[in-house]
């Protein structure tokens, strides 16, 4: 499973790239915003920061709600970089771009996506990502992880090549469970994944070893 992390923070962006597991970033405008990142020329070259400091793909969402507009702003965003993704909503217009897209050879990522009938509508497009939000569903008391594995059985089902993206992934368990249904990337805070190297018994049996290390050379 690949691992991206959910973000705009450049030093978040750093430490999980050095920590030598990240394949990848994804952003949207709340995120943009969170780190203070306004104005168009602003956050172009917040991307192009990310873009430096990753090797894998960087997910950049249009805003425009409509088909022509998405076109334009997806454009311009792929033109920014290789690593560049364009993200775009799961609405009517959203699926018209993604279907242009794909057919020029552009990658997307159809985000907003909170049942198995959109998805396949994403993949029908051609999308190379599609991100259910499942932290959201859950927060909603709805079963988000049933959402991936509808999605997963029915992209197998088919052969479809599109990459289901578990977006808004609270914490280490969703991420654990996304793997274990076959969730193809995860998408979460930096928090989610350094939360994968804790155990309390790494912990204890590290403190063991060096308290015996000491014992034997002193």
């Amino acid at each position: 499973m690949k691992f991206f992390i959910d973000t705009a923070n450049l030093e978040d962006i750093a430490e999980a790239q050095a920590l030598g597991v990240l394949d990848g970033v994804t952003t949207n405008p709340s995120l943009m915003a969170k780190e203070g990142i306004t104005g168009e020329d602003n956050i172009i070259n917040h991307y192009k920061k990310i873009c430096d400091i990753v090797e894998g793909d960087v997910s950049a969402e249009v805003i425009s709600t409509d088909f022509e507009g998405m076109v334009k702003e997806g454009e311009a965003l792929a033109a920014l970089h290789p690593q560049i993704v364009v993200k775009l909503p799961l609405i009517a217009d959203g699926i018209k771009a993604c279907k242009y897209f794909s057919d020029k050879g552009i990658r997307t990522n159809v985000t907003l996506v909170f049942s198995a009938g959109q998805a396949l509508l994403a993949a029908k497009a051609g999308a190379t990502y599609v991100s259910p939000f499942l932290g959201r569903l859950d927060d909603i008391s709805t079963d988000g992880l049933n959402l991936i594995a509808e999605i997963r059985q029915i992209y197998d089902n088919y052969g479809f090549n599109t990459q289901i993206l578990a977006a808004s992934i609270r914490h280490t368990m969703h991420v654990i469970d996304c793997a274990k249904i076959g969730s193809d990337v995860m998408t979460g805070p930096l928090s989610s994944i350094k939360g994968l190297l804790k155990h309390p018994l790494t912990d204890i049996g590290l403190a063991k070893f060096l308290e015996d290390y000491k014992k034997g050379n002193s």
